[in-house]
């Protein structure tokens, strides 16, 4: 891995997405259905408060999806914020669906990518998405190998209708990158990564090479969060939580990587958006690159 620990970061900081630049402290909406993604939040008025309150603090990059709920998290927003500010971008993903138990299920085909599309469209209040990332479902538990040719195609087609702008990938291996950019233009990818969940260094690396954005899910580390005693200690060493410090771990790691972390709380929002003002220092980003190569609670 190539070292960053010198790139300046703030909550101001921007990339590309799609040839938009957008905030590198971003939102994702996933946690605003309810337990388990599924059904409606516990506290409606605070899902939209979160939801407002990230606007008023200048992010402009939301993360979503209509298989959220389903439809619960994109009606949440566009009953929050539409119409919607215009430096915002939506970005969705498609290419999954929930059974009535709330199960994740592949949804490959043309017909139902297209619809996928539409409910997005639909739910969201919009003409054209912004961004629609490809996610890959050959493994619900990461990235399998496969060809990704015929659903990619399906959603080039969408693009070239008008309905999509910009496609991204996500839960995906190098090979299925290589394949996907010779089938369109990608602009993101958008795979599990964190402190101690490191497979895609070197794919981080390329994409930076060519300016596409890297999108890390599970930042912090997911439905269970990441516990390590060296990021405790660095984190009370710079004054700052476990979680601050492995979101600015995160930005410092490579200048094209945005976060999403996802919250239902104001007060949540509010530390998640502290990070990207958090500069660490070369000793602690030294410390925080070894929690891969040990073992986590």
């Amino acid at each position: 891995m190539t070292s960053t620990s010198s790139f300046s970061v703030s909550n101001a900081s921007q990339f590309s997405l799609g040839g938009r630049l957008v905030g590198r402290v971003g939102y994702g909406a996933m946690q605003l259905a309810g337990p388990g993604v599924f059904g409606p939040p516990r506290d409606r008025a605070a899902a939209l408060a979160v939801l407002r309150e990230a606007i008023a603090q200048g992010v402009n990059h939301i993360d979503t999806s209509d298989f959220y709920g389903p439809h619960i998290t994109n009606q949440l927003i566009r009953e929050a914020l539409h119409p919607y500010p215009d430096d915002l971008v939506i970005v969705t993903k498609i290419g999954a669906r929930r059974d009535d138990k709330g199960a994740w299920l592949p949804a490959y085909s043309p017909e139902a990518l297209t619809a996928a599309v539409h409910d997005n469209l639909r739910n969201l209040g919009l003409d054209t998405m912004e961004v629609v990332n490809l996610r890959i479902m050959f493994d619900t538990h990461g990235p399998a190998e496969g060809s990704i040719e015929a659903p990619l195609t399906a959603l080039a087609e969408l693009q070239r209708q008008g309905l999509v702008r910009h496609i991204g990938l996500s839960n995906i291996t190098p090979a299925q990158l290589t394949e996907g950019r010779g089938i369109c233009n990608i602009v993101c990818v958008q795979n599990h990564y964190n402190l101690a969940h490191r497979n895609d260094d070197a794919m981080i690396d390329a994409l930076a090479a060519d300016g596409i954005a890297y999108v890390p899910f599970f930042p912090l580390g997911g439905f269970s969060p990441l516990q390590s005693g060296t990021l405790s200690a660095v984190a009370e060493r710079v004054g700052a939580s476990p979680l601050q410090v492995a979101l600015a771990w995160l930005l410092q790691r490579s200048p094209n990587i945005l976060l999403i972390p996802g919250t239902s709380s104001v007060a949540h929002l509010h530390d998640n958006l502290k990070a990207g003002r958090l500069v660490l220092p070369a000793d602690a980003v030294d410390e925080l690159n070894g929690i891969a190569g040990g073992s986590q609670a």
